[in-house]
Formats: C-alpha cells, sequence, structure tokens
C-alpha cells in the first residue's frame, strides 16, 4: 500500500466522520451517512481489495463512534463491512466502461441502499425497531440515498480536481 494512497484515504475517511457528526437529522431525528459518500470515493480511487476492505472497516468503526441510533454501533460496523465487499465486486465491471460522472452516481445510490439495509436488518436482529423495516426503508434509506448520491458525485468532483492539481494522483 502506497503511503500517499494512506495518506488521501486517511484524510478522506476523516472528512466524512466530521460530515457524519455534523450532518442535520432529516426524517425522525435520522441523519443521512455521509461518511459512505466518501467510502464510495475511497473505492473509485482505489482498485485493491485490502485498500477498500481497510477503509470500509474503518469507516464503520468511525460511523460507529458518531451514531445517534440506539443500537447502531454494531450495526455500523457491519453494514459498512457488507457494503465494501458487495460494491467493490460490483463497480469491477463499470470502472474503465463507464464515465467516472456516472459511475459514482450508480456508486453512491446503489451503496447507500445496501448499507441503510443491511444497517436495519442488523439492528432488527440484534436490539429491535420501534417502526417496521418498510417504513423505516422508505422514509430514512431513500431520501439518505438521494442526499449521499447529491452529495457524492458533488464530493468526488471537487477531490478529483484537488488531486488533479496537487499532481497527486488523477481518476
Amino acid at each position: 500500500m502506497n503511503l500517499k494512497k494512506m495518506i488521501i484515504n486517511s484524510i478522506l475517511l476523516a472528512i466524512g466522520a466530521v460530515l457524519h457528526q455534523i450532518a442535520p437529522p432529516l426524517i425522525l431525528g435520522m441523519k443521512p451517512d455521509l461518511s459512505l459518500a466518501m467510502l464510495f470515493i475511497i473505492l473509485m480511487f482505489n482498485k485493491e481489495y485490502k485498500t477498500c476492505l481497510c477503509a470500509g472497516i474503518v469507516a464503520g468503526i468511525l460511523a460507529a463512534a458518531t451514531t445517534t441510533f440506539p443500537g447502531g454501533q454494531f450495526a455500523n460496523v457491519i453494514d459498512k463491512f457488507v457494503t465494501i465487499n458487495i460494491m467493490f465486486v460490483l463497480i469491477k465491471p463499470l470502472r474503465d466502461r463507464i464515465n467516472n460522472q456516472i459511475t459514482i452516481l450508480l456508486v453512491t445510490a446503489v451503496g447507500t441502499i445496501i448499507s441503510g439495509s443491511t444497517f436495519l436488518m442488523v439492528v432488527l436482529l440484534t436490539v429491535g425497531l420501534k417502526t417496521s423495516f418498510t417504513a423505516l426503508f422508505l422514509s430514512v434509506v431513500l431520501p439518505a440515498a438521494v442526499i449521499n448520491t447529491i452529495a457524492g458525485a458533488i464530493l468526488f468532483n471537487i477531490i478529483n480536481v484537488a488531486l488533479k492539481r496537487g499532481a497527486i494522483r488523477q481518476v
């Protein structure tokens, strides 16, 4: 693993943790997980599985530390682990065939839905949900997917420009 990649990934994870912490609650007191957008940007920039897996585990730990959902600590770690594995497999065919702008939109939307569904399922199985899975999926996960998709595209372009201007690495 390259030191520059590790530093960039660490900075992106830190930004994601800060965004996750300061994001305002939207519906029913739930906050969109903007650290996921940063995780998917890391996934776009890195083609190595172990780098993406490490980033997913660290993102899960950071999200667990900043979650406000009751019982969400364990669920955050599990959902990031599951999400990064699924998305790593799904992004492989998209990397060279589709434009990066379209890829980040697809990855962020699908990945947020997978992450939210996994999170809710883990919470349902471990501590239980006060409302139905379907109600939370429709009222929290889908709006979070829309917000993360928009935020992910904006952040991806900002980070891509910054990396190009810094001549660190281009995507």
